[in-house]
């Protein structure tokens, strides 16, 4: 469906009786779990993309090649099983729209009548127990022939030939790429709805077509978020159609832009949460920041993406075996896609044991689905916790600096007892240690420590909400207005260097619900009472959240301090499976917390909602304080 028809189906529905009925209260409890659960991630993508190595001069001798270093080195007896192709696979679009492969650069895609196939490629990938992957962009040309216009394998021959993008083909193409072809993961990139406007250079040139720009990286409010929501709905339906046993994996590449960390999550299957990674360590900071302060927005089934892995080059070679690892650690730590971009053809034995350290990559791999949360916040350092599973932790202290530091990790950090004894094991080393309430370590500058822990939880008989994010879906988070995130590192980015003046707040995500901090990073307070464990979200919210067996739900609700509306009333209710089990009274920012008891037991599905008439959410941040599940 091309764009400019989205206008035309509103006008229909409006003048349908479907237009006339009164809109569904989004607060409204359903008893669904509204999350993306379509396609085959129920943990985060493990594999390999070529762009990282290659950029577009990419050919079937060096993908096959990494895919045989990936099954020879036993990567893929790890997890590493999606091989994908990034651009530089097209020639061009034949006449009757059908998409032809660079038979030059991909000589088992020849055939007979000249129409091309991946077939044979896709069939020797899966033969070796591998998945396959393409590449292709939302509009109707892709981001190489807008920032890389001179760069080998483009496509070739007229204006209309070298459109090979999604844009008025999204049918034909899903159903060529993943039922003819035989693939099984597709990355999605937006240039083509960002670059290609009236003023390009290379659309003045004759060189492409113009088509109003959908996306702005740098404004939120430029960009149609509807439009381009709706252009991947029609996508993930058409994979839907073309592969009936579920079996593919959609990636939304629009780099954080159009406010898609709020929705991806209800579409994809994974979402890059920033623009492209370099291999700088200033870069890492800003891609690992977008993708670290939102875990109640990642869950099974659909994954916040940082961007590859650029472990191999520059700052993360073998040169710099220390940023490497902390790379690695923090990228599972956050549930992060682990894709290799290196040129495995070439990369030392002690970047292929980062790659294979395999308590790593079940922290990654963990199938309850939890991304870690921050315990500890700062911009020099950090400390990141991850429930497992098996009730143990996950835990890394991460220094973001370029100076040694000394840190101190305590039992209130992982939620566990400061008066009996913690287990540390060292995923990297595999070393042990023991402490009572509190241990110091000394970290060399961009070092990541990351350990399992293991000990009394501080709730016997369950868990608070916050250690569980994976449980938790912000379908209704309150926000309005999508804002910039101002606490995402901002680096000096390689394609401007210090032209112009300098990246400001990119990426939304300002005010969306968060983990045992309000919205804007602040300790959650409510009245003058603090609360280390809960869930912060402005009013008018909905979280769903999955009952996996718990007889109870404890809860202290209230208006955060931080507010700065102080005269709205916000009433919390509790409902299990659509049936309405508690409800408080109307709250105001000064009344103490109020408690709330419920009996779940049976009911599959919590739904906490906050009302309060009026609009201004953004301006009341509320807290439901130690919300847990008990037995």
């Amino acid at each position: 469906m091309a764009i400019r028809t989205l206008a035309g189906m509103a006008a229909m529905l409006l003048a349908s009786g479907i237009a006339h009925a009164a809109p569904r209260d989004p607060l409204a409890p359903t008893g669904r779990w509204s999350a993306n659960t379509a396609g085959r991630a129920a943990t985060p993508p493990m594999g390999w993309n070529s762009w990282n190595a290659f950029a577009t001069d990419v050919d079937e001798e060096k993908v096959l090649a990494s895919a045989r270093k990936i099954v020879d080195s036993g990567l893929a007896a790890k997890g590493y099983r999606y091989v994908n192709l990034d651009e530089g696979w097209w020639d061009h679009r034949r006449a009757d729209g059908r998409m032809l492969v660079r038979a030059d650069k991909f000589p088992s895609a020849r055939t007979a009548d000249g129409a091309t196939s991946f077939k044979p490629f896709t069939d020797r990938l899966h033969a070796m127990g591998l998945k396959a992957g393409i590449y292709t962009d939302l509009g109707r040309n892709t981001c190489a022939q807008a920032y890389g216009p001179n760069e080998p394998n483009l496509p070739r021959g007229s204006v209309l030939e070298r459109e090979v993008g999604l844009y008025g083909h999204i049918e034909r193409d899903i159903a060529l790429y993943f039922g003819d072809w035989g693939f099984d993961y597709i990355k999605i990139d937006g240039c083509g709805l960002r670059a290609y406007g009236e003023e390009s250079p290379l659309v003045r040139a004759g060189r492409h077509r113009a088509l109003p720009p959908l996306l702005d990286l740098d404004s939120i409010t430029r960009s149609n978020i509807p439009a381009v929501r709706a252009m991947f709905e029609q996508v993930k339906a058409a994979l839907v159609r073309a592969n009936p046993d579920g079996d593919y994996l959609l990636s939304l590449c629009i780099w954080g832009s159009a406010d898609v960390r709020s929705w991806a999550k209800d579409v994809g299957n994974i979402s890059r949460t920033s623009d492209d990674i370099t291999p700088h360590w200033t870069r890492l900071l800003t891609n690992f920041d977008t993708a670290a302060r939102r875990p109640l927005y990642a869950h099974p089934g659909s994954w916040n993406d940082p961007d590859m892995l650029f472990i191999g080059k520059g700052e993360f070679d073998a040169d710099h075996l220390t940023e490497a690892r902390s790379h690695f650690a923090l990228w599972a730590m956050v549930s992060a896609p682990l894709l290799i971009g290196a040129d495995l053809r070439t990369t030392p034995q002690s970047l292929m044991d980062i790659f294979g350290n395999a308590a790593l990559i079940a922290i990654d791999q963990d199938p309850a689905g939890n991304q870690a949360v921050l315990a500890f916040d700062s911009d020099d350092f950090q400390i990141l916790v991850k429930t497992l599973a098996n009730g143990t932790k996950a835990v890394a202290l991460f220094n973001r600096s370029a100076a040694p530091t000394e840190a101190i990790l305590t039992a209130q950090h992982l939620k566990l007892r400061d008066d009996a004894e913690v287990t540390l094991t060292d995923l990297w080393t595999g070393a042990g240690t023991r402490f009572r309430k509190e241990t110091r370590f000394k970290l060399a500058p961009h070092e990541t420590l990351v350990f399992r822990a293991a000990g009394p939880r501080l709730l016997a008989d369950g868990f608070y909400l916050s250690e569980l994010p994976g449980i938790v879906n912000p379908a209704v988070d309150g926000v309005t207005s999508p804002m910039p995130d101002p606490m995402i590192h901002r680096a000096v980015v390689a394609w401007t260097n210090t032209r112009g003046a300098g990246q400001r707040p990119l990426y939304a995500g300002w005010g969306g619900a968060q983990a045992d901090s309000t919205p804007y990073g602040r300790e959650l307070a409510v009245a003058g009472r603090h609360f280390t464990a809960g869930l912060g979200v402005l009013a008018n919210s909905r979280l769903e959240v999955r009952n996996p067996g718990y007889r109870r739900l404890t809860v202290s609700v209230g208006v955060d301090d931080s507010a700065t509306d102080s005269a709205r009333r916000v009433t919390f209710a509790v409902y299990g499976d659509r049936r309405l089990l508690a409800t408080s009274a109307p709250l105001r920012r000064g009344a103490v917390a109020q408690p709330i008891e419920v009996n779940v037991t049976g009911v599959k599905m919590v739904e906490l909602v906050a009302r309060a008439p009026g609009a201004g959410n953004e301006r009341l941040p509320i807290v439901w304080g130690d919300a847990a599940y008990r037995q």
